[in-house]
């Protein structure tokens, strides 16, 4: 069974709750990543950001970046999977909820998050198609 530790990409960097979203562009654009979990202060997840949502989120809306806290922009719950749940799930929650990463929780902490790159990297062309292709609907 290939679990989703085997595939995910290890260790990713957060973005603090009171971030503000400058801060949080100026990471994304030092990684060259669109999206950053959003943790608080117990190193939980609160939510993803991406640069969409600061730019027709925020911005658009008339928002401060520089004020603005990360916070602001982190809806709901955010849709995780387990480390130790085997790939499949992980496809099946991305493509169900049309989303192109997925944090990763290890005993209620963020570990990981498996994105379409990384799962291009490592299943087959089929496979990729097929996640793909349903999250892009």
């Amino acid at each position: 069974m290939t679990t989703t530790r085997d595939l995910m990409t290890p260790s990713p960097r957060c973005i603090g709750v009171n971030d503000s979203l400058r801060i949080a562009a100026s990471v994304m654009a030092d990684l060259d990543v669109g999206a950053l979990p959003i943790c608080g202060e117990d190193s939980r997840l609160k939510g993803m950001l991406t640069d969409r949502d600061i730019v027709v989120g925020a911005i658009a809306l008339g928002m401060d970046p520089e004020t603005t806290p990360a916070e602001a922009l982190a809806k709901g719950k955010p849709i995780t999977v387990d480390a130790d749940d085997d790939i499949r799930v992980a496809l099946d929650r991305m493509q169900e909820n049309q989303i192109r990463r997925l944090p990763v929780i290890d005993d209620h902490r963020l570990v990981g998050i498996v994105s379409q790159a990384d799962i291009a990297r490592s299943l087959s062309a089929a496979t990729t198609g097929k996640t793909v292709e349903s999250i892009s609907r």
